[in-house]
């Protein structure tokens, strides 16, 4: 155990060395091309015009580098406009991820170590060589004893350990990113740095990915036009899931499409509408459905896979987006401008009238073309651009959100070119809101208002008298808490040196005095009193100038 724990230590020394070498490498590259021999370089050579990238190509080649983790965090970056400005976001969409594959017989003695049998005694048949690999796991394919085709996904040995060093990484380069570019000073990059950890500490745990399938199976059981892999929950840990092998074509792949004899466009609605269904039904979604990790098969049915990242939407978020469906269609952008505001938890917003008007404009630039021709997704993602421009802040689901239906408006237009989101959008919209407003929902939240207040009316007696009798006891304490004490503690001290300073002049002023009264022989006391005298108007002096400089 000990001689693992000395190798995983060795294997994160040599990461921190890899990364340091290679944020080196940049960032002299970066500081050089800055300076005025630098830019003296780059106009007197071409190569150095080649070499000398802007600094969002820079940063996105140092991502690149630095390895998968880096890559993941970054094309999730890419993604929020709250956390990068459009520059950077716009060259981080670029990212590769380059994944080598690791050794076949390490993964296949990894399977047997995970399975704690060897893999003849689980599968009829094992293909010893990857099929696919990814930033953290390795897919084989095979056959159980039963005839079941699965497929196999095997972690990485030692990713977690990596990828947490990785994280830590992150922080501290996120804290030093907004010292050197100050257009990040109010984006919150550390959150997103600590919410990316809770995501990828998920997708490092394949019971999670398990668990999604297994719920997403009950929420499409019965639907013909949508499949959910199978997971075989006997064959699957932390580090291993097996689940069913999927037989079918890529979206992307049109041609195939057509000539295996797939309707496009029934494709395109049964694709829309599991999303639909996922997001305003469940609650519950698919947050990266691009065409990699979608399967059209036989019958137009579609198949989702790869599980590990998901959205969870909570009601408030799921009525949004009926409030946004049918604010835009009813054209009324102060309804809209209210249901942003919801989402983002503000019951009232200075600038609203700013906002309401930068929405009317959203809708009026979309509000000449017809509803089955408008760009749903694309509205959204300006909707939350504007919220993100107001500084509002915007729940980090949202942006998952509107990635994924900005994915599947181009899974359906790339099938479908006439095909539209919106009118697809809006029986679950109604929907969504009729349930809102449902009768027996009503009456039971009315229910549980009225017995919120019976209890507050059977317990207000008794807390009255406890405040009564702890106030007669001298046991009623009120504390503050100031966040920043700092100036408080200067101001108090400042304070305390003048009402010090006060009764001292004073005190010698009225010395002076009563000396001269009752001990008129003695020759300092005149002289103590233009002293005292002489401070007291100094003083007073002082305060008048600082006044005046404020």
């Amino acid at each position: 155990m000990k001689i693992l724990h000395v190798y995983t230590n060795y294997l994160e020394f040599c990461r921190s060395l890899q990364i340091l070498r290679i944020l080196l490498k940049h960032g002299i590259k970066e500081w050089f091309y800055k300076t005025a021999w630098g830019k003296r370089r780059i106009r007197r050579h071409p190569k150095a015009q080649r070499e000398a990238k802007t600094t969002p190509e820079r940063l996105r080649a140092t991502i690149e580098d630095l390895g998968p983790t880096f890559v993941k965090f970054g094309q999730i970056l890419a993604d929020r406009p709250d956390v990068l400005s459009e520059r950077f976001r716009k060259e981080l969409k670029h990212l590769q991820s380059n994944v080598f594959p690791m050794d076949d017989r390490e993964a296949i003695k990894l399977i047997e170590n995970e399975l704690n049998a060897p893999v003849s005694s689980v599968f009829s048949d094992f293909d010893p060589h990857c099929l696919a690999s990814a930033s953290i796991g390795q897919v084989y394919q095979g056959t159980l004893k039963d005839g079941q085709s699965v497929i196999v996904k095997i972690q990485r040995p030692h990713i977690a350990d990596k990828i947490k060093l990785d994280i830590y990484l992150l922080r501290f380069l996120a804290r030093q990113f907004v010292k050197a570019y100050p257009e990040f000073a109010y984006m919150d990059i550390s959150g997103f740095v600590d919410e990316f950890s809770e995501q990828i500490t998920l997708e490092l745990d394949y019971y999670n990915e398990a668990e999604n399938m297994l719920r997403f199976g009950r929420m499409f059981a019965g639907d013909p036009t949508v499949h959910i892999p199978k997971v075989y929950t006997q064959y699957t840990t932390k580090r291993i899931i097996v689940m069913e092998k999927v037989q079918g074509i890529a979206p992307d792949r049109v041609a195939e499409l057509r000539a295996a004899g797939a309707d496009l466009h029934q494709v395109a609605v049964n694709g829309a509408n599991a999303l639909l269904k996922m997001i305003l039904e469940a609650g519950f979604f698919h947050a990266d459905p691009h065409p990699g990790n979608i399967f059209i098969e036989e019958g137009n049915v579609v198949c989702f896979i790869d599980f590990g990242m998901t959205g969870v939407l909570r009601p408030k978020e799921m009525n949004f987006i009926a409030d946004f469906c049918l604010s835009f269609v009813r054209k009324n952008p102060r309804a809209m401008c209210k249901a942003l505001l919801n989402v983002c938890g503000m019951a009232h917003y200075a600038d609203c009238d700013e906002l309401e008007f930068e929405l009317d404009t959203l809708m009026k630039r979309a509000g000449d073309l017809p509803l089955d021709q408008v760009n749903f997704a694309g509205l959204m993602q300006s909707s939350i651009n504007v919220m993100v421009k107001h500084q509002l802040k915007v729940p980090s689901d949202m942006f998952t959100l509107a990635k994924a239906l900005l994915t599947l408006q181009k899974f359906a237009g790339d099938l479908d070119p006439d095909i539209a989101l919106l009118p697809i959008v809006m029986p679950y919209a109604k929907k969504l809101v009729g349930h809102r407003f449902d009768p027996l929902k009503l009456a039971t939240g009315a229910v549980e208002t009225v017995m919120d207040y019976r209890d507050l009316v059977r317990g207000l007696p008794g807390q009255v008298s406890e405040i009564l009798d702890k106030l007669k006891e001298g046991k009623i304490r009120h504390e503050i808490d100031i966040e920043d004490l700092g100036p408080v503690n200067r101001n108090i001290r400042q304070v305390g040196y003048r009402i010090v300073s006060a009764v001292l002049l004073v005190g010698l002023f009225i010395g002076a005095i009563l000396i001269m009264i009752y001990l008129p022989d003695l020759a300092y006391g005149e002289w103590l009193l233009w002293i005292s005298l002489l401070l007291i108007f100094w003083s007073l002096f002082g305060s008048f100038f600082r006044k005046i400089r404020k």
